[in-house]
């Protein structure tokens, strides 16, 4: 038999390592980027489009392998099929022995779907990924208005920089001290059938935001995950206010260590209030998270969370242990952790493309699966989008969040694939 090259293969990232074990039927680890256009997707385009972009990361083709002391990625000879969208969002794209691909990209009507496997990139990947496909899929649309010239994409990084490995990279062997943190409000009820998850997607004038959010002192973030919390604080009965809400926040660390890598390169801090000891005035919600932001969000901080990822890998004991030991190992932490945590909040930020294709884009989006309550944020232009992700039947808090908005005077307008009533602008 040939030996395999090395260059066919390569370990996984170090937060990448959480998710083959802990991936199940109601939680695939799969997140959408969406782009909206203003005119319907051609689905041969699209195709065309889809190849191109893999030229320029060439190291997404390829699939998951089991070994004996690690997962690890493996290239694939595979050629991924644009298809129209049919099955529900964030459907499994990893299963077990599988050889498949780590993403799809589907389409419907308007909207071109980037779905991955959070194994293979984080949602800065995702992003620069999805940039990259509907610049292609654009200038070869409107092939003949760029004859001239094509439009310049502000994205250069090699293709060893996009596969770069920057936890290994930044590792100092300098480690966070843990901190005892109490166990969260949990969020119950009952499920939809089939492991389906509610999607609900509110967009808004990014401006208007902004503005409130600037009103009371706070970034965007800040302000939405306050506004996230008092949801959940109306729909908390009393006896529950003895545990705190507790909102895990990933953080993008390619704002505090260079790296141009499409893998996964992110951490998460918490965010929690406690309601029984403190006022459910938003203004008091706004103001303890802006200290827990500060105080969190520090170049030492970072650090000692990268540090804490990459330490396992080197432990001697922990190097030798069979993927079985290490998938039990993970699974328990994994499940210790969100233990300690109520829902999630993620904000992706300002996604940008050349002057010249934004007339054709209405707006971006992201949503991942969840086997708790999430809500994405990004914008584009003057949107701003809101996407909750939730298995729960119940669209409570959802409505709250958005009527917390509406009733600032922000005029919100709700896609949904669930029945969801919260007010103004609603369409499904």
């Amino acid at each position: 038999m040939k030996a395999k090259k090395s260059a066919d293969w390569r370990r996984l990232d170090n937060a990448a390592k959480i998710f083959p074990c802990t991936s199940t039927k109601a939680d695939t680890k799969v997140f959408r980027f969406s782009c909206e256009l203003t005119e319907p997707v051609d689905q041969p385009t699209l195709q065309l489009a889809l190849e191109r972009a893999l030229e320029v990361f060439p190291g997404y083709r390829c699939s998951l392998r089991r070994g004996m002391f690690w997962y690890y990625l493996e290239d694939s000879t595979e050629q991924p099929i644009v298809r129209e969208e049919y099955r529900p969002p964030c459907s499994a794209l990893y299963e077990k022995g599988s050889r498949g691909l780590l993403f799809e990209v589907t389409y419907f009507r308007r909207r071109i779907n980037f779905e991955v496997y959070h194994a293979l990139t984080d949602g800065t990947g995702a992003v620069q990924f999805l940039r990259v496909l509907v610049y292609h899929y654009l200038t070869i649309r409107h092939a003949d208005r760029f004859a001239d010239a094509l439009p310049a994409l502000d994205y250069d990084a090699s293709a060893t920089e996009k596969m770069d490995d920057s936890f290994r990279k930044y590792y100092t062997r300098k480690r966070k001290q843990h901190e005892a943190s109490p166990k969260a409000y949990k969020l119950r009820g009952p499920s939809l059938p089939d492991h389906r998850i509610a999607v609900i997607e509110g967009a808004m004038p990014v401006k208007a935001v902004l503005q409130k959010a600037h009103e009371y002192g706070a970034t965007m973030t800040v302000f939405c995950a306050a506004l996230l919390m008092c949801s959940i604080e109306k729909e908390m009965a009393m006896r529950h206010k003895k545990r705190p809400v507790v909102l895990a926040v990933p953080v993008n660390l390619r704002s505090y260590f260079p790296s141009g890598s499409a893998r996964n390169f992110f951490s998460v801090i918490q965010a929690r209030y406690h309601f029984r000891k403190n006022s459910n005035r938003l203004e008091d919600v706004i103001a303890s998270l802006h200290d827990t932001f500060e105080s969190e969000l520090t170049q030492e901080k970072m650090e000692g969370r990268l540090n804490q990822f990459v330490q396992y890998d080197f432990n001697p004991v922990a190097r030798i242990a069979p993927l079985v030991v290490k998938d039990f190992v993970m699974r328990i932490g994994y499940d210790l952790s969100a233990s300690k945590e109520t829902a999630a909040i993620s904000n992706v930020g300002k996604i940008d493309m050349p002057p010249e294709l934004r007339e054709y884009i209405r707006l971006f989006d992201v949503f991942v699966s969840t086997s708790r309550l999430q809500v994405c944020m990004c914008s584009f232009g003057d949107q701003l989008t809101a996407s909750f992700t939730a298995p729960f039947v119940s669209t409570d808090i959802q409505k709250n969040f958005f009527r917390f908005l509406t009733g600032m005077g922000i005029p919100v307008e709700i896609t949904s694939n669930v029945p969801f009533g919260a007010g103004e602008g609603e369409r499904k």
